[in-house]
């Protein structure tokens, strides 16, 4: 096994893609893994299978899974489970896991596998969008259908980890208004890497195998949400290897356009370019597909323009965890110099902001 060098990994110590051994001093630090999952023709998509380890509930971690199915079909679990041990049976602590849903690390920055085998309740995105369909971890009880889900996918990583470094000792210098956004993105690191994976699905008791690509995140932080007013966050890779990702806030009043918290990426040849966006698309209208959130990145590399239009959507309206925003996370079809690929969008905003157009 060869360490992964440090522009692969940001310039983080590959032991920092472990978990953390046990329950944190700090009754605030999480610990999270997340994936966003899409199969590569477009079937269906996993916007965001993740689960929330905090201190203060150590014993009883929160997991949240978005299931979306081709023709509007949705699945979702939010809940707490028991929580497993981190370290696994070679010593390392490698494994953040609950109930039935494990995230194992196997290589750091290079190998991980997830696996669930469980059940979700089952609905569609235009009962979402109608707020018939809201699934909320300590809510409920719930009326819904429920169905058998389980999925193993081993993934590798496809491109350079995208860091946001937030420790102490990175905050010195920055204004209170540059500290409440990092905070909102959590005071600690973050990690976001592309994959690219294969595994099996086994929904309505049928199992297929599947190849697929996205997104991984791993973060340990204390993340205060008070100041939490929206965001917009896309990524995705393309099959020559280029890849792009970036989180945006939306302006505060008085804020100019240098002001804004906008930071991004661009990978070309395995190199990792900082960037901006501009034009967008911050969630505006909600709609269960076709909504054009395409968006252009700025970096060395010039004017990157990436053509992008919402599929295999999820939506959680209200959403009392970020603020009572309004919060999309859907699959996007992304095209690039005749090219195309299935990445991820998240996007919050006020609800008096959005307008329901389907």
């Amino acid at each position: 096994m060869t360490a992964p060098d440090a522009i692969w990994t940001g310039g983080l110590p590959p032991e920092t893609d472990y978990m953390l051994p046990g329950k944190p001093d700090d009754p605030e630090m999480r610990e999270s893994a997340s994936i966003w999952l899409l199969e590569e023709g477009g079937a269906f998509a996993f916007p965001r299978n993740g689960i929330e380890a905090q201190g203060a509930v150590w014993d009883r971690h929160r997991f949240d899974c978005n299931f979306a199915f081709a023709g509007g079909r949705v699945l979702r679990e939010s809940t707490r489970g028991e929580t497993r041990p981190s370290v696994g049976p070679d010593g390392r602590s490698n494994i953040l896991g609950v109930g039935p849903f494990t995230f194992t690390c196997l290589e750091p920055f290079r190998k991980w596998r997830i696996a669930y085998d469980g059940e979700a309740f089952a609905g569609t995105v235009q009962q979402q969008i109608a707020r018939a369909f809201s699934i909320y971890a300590d809510q409920g009880p719930y009326d819904h259908p429920r169905v058998p889900v389980a999925y193993e996918v081993e993934i590798t990583m496809a491109a350079p980890a995208w860091i946001q470094d937030y420790r102490p000792e990175k905050l010195s210098g920055m204004s209170e208004q540059e500290r409440a956004d990092a905070g909102s993105m959590g005071y600690g690191y973050r990690i976001e890497q592309m994959f690219r994976g294969e595994g099996t699905l086994t929904v309505d008791g049928a199992t297929r195998s599947f190849k697929a690509i996205g997104s991984r995140i791993h973060r340990q932080s204390v993340r205060p949400m008070a100041a939490f007013r929206g965001h917009c966050w896309q990524s995705g890779i393309f099959p020559d290897g280029r890849a792009f990702g970036y989180i945006a806030y939306p302006l505060r009043e008085g804020e100019v356009e240098e002001q804004r918290h906008n930071i991004g990426y661009v990978v070309q040849d395995g190199k990792l370019y900082p960037a901006k966006a501009r034009n967008i698309p911050f969630l505006r209208t909600i709609r269960a597909g076709g909504d054009d959130v395409s968006v252009e990145l700025e970096s060395a590399l010039g004017v990157t323009r990436i053509g992008g239009v919402t599929e295999l959507c999820t939506f959680h309206l209200g959403n009392a965890a970020v603020n009572g925003c309004n919060n999309e996370q859907s699959g996007v079809r992304y095209s690039l110099d005749g090219q195309e690929t299935f990445g991820m969008i998240e996007r919050s905003s006020p609800a008096a902001l959005c307008m329901i157009v389907d």
